[in-house]
């Protein structure tokens, strides 16, 4: 019998999928943010009118997501380096995202909501099976 293509290394411990979903997802975190903060750094009318902010306007919004989104690749980088500072650092800018993003809500309700909903899972991997792999093989 011919093995399968798809076949999973039994030396990949079970945690391993949720560690490469959370670095990516960091990934495309950052595209998201990078396409908000440049849309609201143009003033482009992807926002809603006259909404009100909890910290200062659209405009400084826009250039700390631009930031940001340079904290969550570094994340990203960090998670497929190895290594507990990068689960631990995911754990953080993940959940700084989040805060951020309910935050935002005013501006955009449901890119907020996405971001969110993004965030979530991300910590759920990096704190289930980041830490101690040996204890999920």
């Amino acid at each position: 019998m011919q093995p399968h293509a798809f076949h999973i290394d039994d030396s990949m411990y079970k945690g391993a999928g949720w560690i490469l979903f959370a670095a990516i997802m960091f990934v495309v975190s950052a595209c998201l943010n990078i396409i908000w903060g440049i849309a609201a750094v143009s003033k482009s009318h992807f926002f809603v009118a006259g909404a009100s902010y909890i910290l200062s306007d659209l405009n400084t919004w826009g250039w700390f997501a631009i930031g940001f989104a340079a904290l969550e690749l570094f994340a990203a980088l960090s998670i497929w380096r190895g290594g507990a500072f990068g689960w631990w650092f995911g754990i953080s800018v993940a959940g700084l995202a989040a805060i951020l993003a309910m935050m935002t809500i005013p501006a955009y309700p449901f890119w907020s909501l996405v971001l969110i909903a993004i965030d979530i899972p991300v910590i759920y991997g990096l704190a289930a099976y980041g830490g101690r792999p040996e204890l999920t093989q």
